[in-house]
């Protein structure tokens, strides 16, 4: 990434209003699928995710045909790297929707409320870092020294499993919550709140969708410096982020039974972030020494791809060793 890409963008009005309504139209779409609260069969599920991991292939083809082969690596890179924290980002909501005990025809719900509202808090972000970029050369520094220190605590929580235990009561955002509404003593289907002895409560649904919500906040502090880190294109950088969330709801329930297999993931997502940050923080010290190197998108896919195989490999590996010996 050079300070080139944030000159010259790709992103004309027609084509940021094009891609916005598509993702309006798409998560209208799954409103109206879940609309009436069901279980997700693995068929279902498998079905929705090809769709949502199709589509983001074709743009891709399209991106690199019409603006050149930088911008197509540049895209498929950060979709991988989106992709990639999007997977981490489902344990920690499996995680939450066990500790709310939110029955299964309900998930799928939430899981897309907290998608709509990841989506929200990263546009914000987006815009935001767009223009600190272009403004300020500092601001590559400050990503690259997030995404390092996100890095360390992705490796640190992997390497101590047992401190992602979720107590819903101890939820900052949850104690929030009942300081100013009543909670209901059970799920009441879809709705969020109800009328009891003449108050208006609010259900665990509602708790568990605030919960999620309140995590996208920290999703979209650690995904939107990362895909900063592939290319400067705002509008890439949105693009990459919307493919990555679509289909997060599908792909939660495909993936419900084989995310804990992935017991080396941890790992390889604080060595891409690592490795990213890094890629920032050269690419703001060539700006200030210009004998400093810096890192192609190319030599970056690669490093990604390397890294997922690596430690989907040795996953796999560690799974059957366990298996043999229990």
């Amino acid at each position: 990434m050079t300070h080139s890409t944030l000159e010259i963008a790709i992103g004309s009005p027609e084509l940021w209003a094009i891609s916005i309504a598509a993702v309006l139209v798409l998560f209208g779409l799954d409103f109206l699928i879940t609309r009436k609260p069901h279980e997700v069969s693995m068929k279902e599920a498998i079905g929705w995710s090809a769709f949502y991991i199709a589509l983001p292939l074709a743009f891709g083809i399209w991106i690199w045909q019409a603006f050149g082969s930088q911008r197509g690596l540049e895209f498929y890179a950060g979709y991988l790297v989106e992709k990639s924290l999007s997977v981490d980002n489902l344990f920690v909501f499996m995680l939450l929707l066990s500790s709310f005990a939110v029955p299964r025809e309900l998930q799928q719900r939430v899981l897309l409320i907290g998608v709509a509202g990841a989506l929200v808090l990263r546009g914000v972000f987006i815009a935001l870092g767009a223009a600190m970029l272009a403004t300020f050369a500092w601001t590559f520094l400050l990503f690259g020294l997030i995404l390092l220190a996100t890095a360390v605590k992705v490796l640190r929580d992997t390497r101590n499993p047992a401190e992602h235990e979720i107590h819903p009561n101890d939820l900052r955002i949850v104690k929030l919550a009942r300081r100013f509404f009543p909670v209901s003593d059970g799920y009441r289907g879809p709705r969020m709140s109800v009328l009891e002895d003449g108050r208006r409560a609010i259900t665990p649904l509602a708790l568990a969708t605030l919960a999620i919500l309140a995590t996208d906040v920290v999703f979209a502090v650690d995904s939107v410096p990362a895909v900063y880190g592939i290319t400067g294109d705002a509008y890439l950088v949105f693009v990459t982020n919307a493919f990555a969330l679509l289909g997060l709801r599908a792909l939660y329930f495909v993936l419900e039974g084989a995310l804990g297999a992935l017991v080396h993931l941890g790992y390889g997502l604080a060595a891409i972030l690592a490795f990213i940050g890094a890629k920032l923080v050269m690419h703001w010290a060539h700006g200030v020494w210009s004998w400093v190197p810096e890192v192609d998108t190319l030599f970056s896919l690669g490093v990604i791809v390397g890294i997922l195989a690596i430690v989907i490999t040795t996953s796999l590996i560690s799974n059957k060793r366990k298996a043999a010996v229990g």
